[in-house]
């Protein structure tokens, strides 16, 4: 076979492959999972890759990323349904104590009966790639989950959906509960932008997608001319994972020694190019050098930096059926840390009263846009937003979308699988079943150098000392995630349950306290939260 054959041969499996993807997804209509809530599904086999499959490059600059695969931990909870099975497969094998800790969550399910209908596998590879990527590496693992699975009823969750995730579902002839693949251009920075444009939504102006540096610099240049004024600018990669592929472009500098009114296009982008090497960075140890390395591969894009002495990072969530059905799920307002307020440390739910309504109008407008490009299961949109000092209004300008599951969706699946509650569209609450409203505070990232060596037992023995479990009866309390991540890095995750924000952010305090505590003999350090030398200011 010839060169021109073996590219049509290529093609034309290629196309099967599409074709076959397209299949499987249709049976996930069968399934029932025309609704975001899995208590209303049952006898059903759920495979759980949490493959983050991202430019690992960026992971690599997360503390304990490896670690994060552990953030759908939740979906044990699942197994409340007496004829659910699920399969959890991770890198490294997972503790036993944090399985078993999530397994006692389950209200009126004997801990032996969901026990037995979990099964737990690992590739035992720690190497910075794709959990998928080193599954479909081990064929035997692939055929052992195969024969786990029932035929017709069964399908694949994941964190985010490639050609990899398809690949696996191909091999495993399971639907994945996922957007295609060719799709992921629109959970990216510049096709968030172009979704924008469409939906008609006020977003920051910049540029659309640029894959060399001279580019970056012109439409960086032709974004000053537009807005003289500008202090700053964000350059963003245009696969990014929860800021770190963010920089911050400083123009104050430039401006006190020239004058920007008779300054041209290309004496910009000369003053520019000097001053891409000063960036500001959000991910740690990030060079210029590195980070424009990576533009030629990723591509990246340009926007004005919003400012605003009170500013807050919004967010909406959504979820889309396999037949097309858009609804929102949640709001939360997003705690941002980093250098310039760009990495997602945690967030609080729901949204401010001010604006969660919009965010909801907003939210539904971008889902559906969504859904008419065939995209599927959960989605988020995040949003900057500034209050006016007169009117104390609130302006909302959409940053962009997460065609994925994103750092609110775990807990707000907790919330929801541990109450049987429901979120109500009118007010933008969360009712439980007793109709009492619930609130919470969640983070990725308690993290202090003292914590360090703690194990997931010392974790369950503080928890039990000191009463901060989660009490059923109540509703309220902590539930903790990432606790992989505690030993070697010094971080827990956690989600603080409440009948109001003060008694999470409470509940929060009180956790934080009780591990300084703990853990002063241990290691006698000064307190700080990742990337910040101050707490996490939760009210903001």
């Amino acid at each position: 076979m010839g060169m021109d054959g073996e590219k049509m041969q290529a093609i034309a499996n290629l196309t099967l492959q599409a074709e076959r993807f397209r299949e499987l997804q249709d049976q996930l209509q069968l399934l029932g999972l025309n609704n975001a809530d899995p208590l209303e599904q049952d006898d059903q086999d759920i495979l759980v890759i949490p493959s983050f499959s991202i430019d690992q490059r960026v992971g690599q600059k997360v503390a304990g990323f490896l670690h994060y695969e552990e953030r759908l931990l939740f979906s044990l909870i699942r197994l409340r349904n007496p004829k659910t099975r699920l399969i959890y497969v991770t890198s490294q094998p997972l503790s036993q104590m944090s399985v078993d800790y999530y397994l006692q969550l389950l209200p009126g399910i004997p801990f032996s009966h969901a026990r037995n209908r979990l099964l737990l596998l690992t590739t035992y590879d720690n190497s910075f790639r794709p959990l998928t990527e080193k599954i479909l590496e081990r064929p035997r693992l692939v055929e052992r989950i195969r024969k786990a699975l029932r035929p017709g009823k069964s399908y694949m969750v994941c964190f985010n959906s490639t050609n990899l995730e398809q690949e696996l579902s191909l091999q495993l002839d399971v639907p994945l509960l996922a957007s295609s693949p060719h799709l992921n251009y629109w959970g990216s920075k510049s096709g968030s932008r172009e979704i924008f444009a469409e939906c008609e939504i006020p977003f920051p102006d910049g540029s659309f997608l640029v894959d060399t540096v001279d580019q970056l610099i012109l439409e960086t240049a032709k974004l000053w001319e537009r807005q003289p004024s500008l202090k700053r600018m964000v350059v963003k990669l245009n696969e990014g994972f929860s800021g770190e592929g963010n920089a911050v472009l400083d123009l104050r500098p430039i401006t006190k020694e020239i004058d920007i009114s008779t300054t041209t296009l290309e004496d910009k982008q000369y003053l520019i190019e000097k001053q891409l090497e000063k960036l500001s960075f959000q991910a740690a140890e990030e060079t210029w050098e590195t980070f424009s390395s990576r533009i030629p591969e990723l591509g990246a894009i340009v926007e004005a930096f919003i400012e605003g002495e009170e500013k807050r990072s919004p967010s909406v969530q959504g979820y889309i059926s396999p037949m097309g059905q858009v609804e929102i799920l949640s709001t939360h307002d997003q705690i941002l840390g980093g250098p310039d307020g760009q990495i997602y440390l945690g967030c609080k739910f729901p949204a401010d009263d001010a604006y969660r309504l919009k965010l909801q109008e907003i939210g539904l407008k971008v889902g559906e846009a969504l859904a008419k490009k065939g995209a599927m299961e959960r989605y988020g949109v995040d949003f900057v937003a500034v209050q006016d000092p007169i009117t104390l209004a609130w302006d909302l300008e959409a940053i962009e979308i997460n065609l994925r599951k994103g750092g609110t969706t775990h807990p707000f699946m907790t919330l929801k699988l541990l109450t049987n509650g429901k979120y109500n569209y009118e007010t933008g609450l969360f009712l439980s079943q007793q109709n009492e409203e619930k609130y919470y505070i969640a983070s990725d990232n308690l993290y202090k150098p003292q914590y360090k060596g703690l194990l997931s037992d010392d974790l369950m023995d503080i928890i039990t000392e000191n009463q901060l479990h989660f009490d059923s009866s109540s509703k309220t309390g902590t539930v903790f995630h990432l606790m992989g991540a505690l030993s070697e890095f010094g971080k827990v995750g956690l989600t603080c349950i409440g009948d109001s924000w003060e008694e999470a952010e409470t509940i929060y305090r009180r956790v934080e306290e009780v591990l300084d505590r703990e853990t002063e003999a241990m290691k006698n350090a000064c307190s700080f939260n990742l990337s910040s030398n101050a707490p996490i200011n939760w009210t903001r």
